[in-house]
């Protein structure tokens, strides 16, 4: 299988951001109370269900694994960066973490009780996110559970400089009812959704959809 364009492009980008990306948002969700709640509801299902293991999918350094653990969680994390793996493995040796794409995960059908992809289907064009929720789909089990997070609106944007770098990106703000859509097509039935203001750090609207697997 060709790998696409952008999915090379984010390996790279990742791969040089990956230290300064973990300095600068390590203790970030320590002043994101909404986020936090997303998380731990999504954990408290998965528990309640107990259906096995999470995947954090795009998991970058760790930091929403190691808070997912800290959780109560059986969770590991996926990564197509090599150097963002090495991050994690290095800030939380205790942990899984694998080096993956989302849309072809090297997981059985039918395994996870849940999946987390924070911020990590915005480097994905539209058009091909409904592989990556058909994805998803394969490999949680029947009443497993989707968390996403990503920006809310519908254009794209060229990123040319982040975390201290030069790189060369493209990132895709998404419209939460289009994605509803999607991933209703996959199977995936949204069970809460939530768009909050952005804060004083972001640009744009957040958006927090949680599906579930009929």
């Amino acid at each position: 299988m060709i790998e696409p364009d952008d999915t090379s492009a984010a390996r790279a980008a990742y791969d040089t951001v990956a230290v300064d990306y973990d300095e600068l948002l390590r203790d970030e969700l320590a002043g994101k109370p909404h986020d936090r709640a997303q998380l731990a509801a999504f954990a408290e299902l998965v528990q309640a269900d107990g259906n096995g293991s999470v995947a954090d999918i795009g998991c970058g350094p760790g930091r929403i694994t190691a808070h997912l653990h800290d959780l109560g969680l059986q969770v590991f994390g996926i990564d197509l960066s090599p150097e963002m793996i090495a991050v994690a493995r290095q800030a939380h040796p205790s942990l899984q973490f694998l080096e993956g794409t989302m849309e072809a995960l090297d997981l059985a059908d039918d395994t996870l009780g849940g999946i987390v992809a924070w911020y990590s289907i915005i480097h994905t064009p539209p058009e091909r996110l409904p592989l990556v929720f058909a994805e998803f789909a394969r490999v949680l089990v029947a009443g497993g559970y989707l968390l996403l997070a990503f920006q809310a609106g519908d254009e794209p944007r060229h990123l040319a400089h982040a975390y201290g770098h030069d790189i060369d990106l493209m990132a895709y703000r998404l419209p939460p009812d289009r994605i509803v859509d999607l991933l209703a097509a996959a199977g995936l039935a949204v069970q809460s959704q939530l768009v909050r203001a952005p804060d004083q750090s972001e640009k744009t609207p957040q958006a927090f959809l949680l599906a579930r697997k009929r």
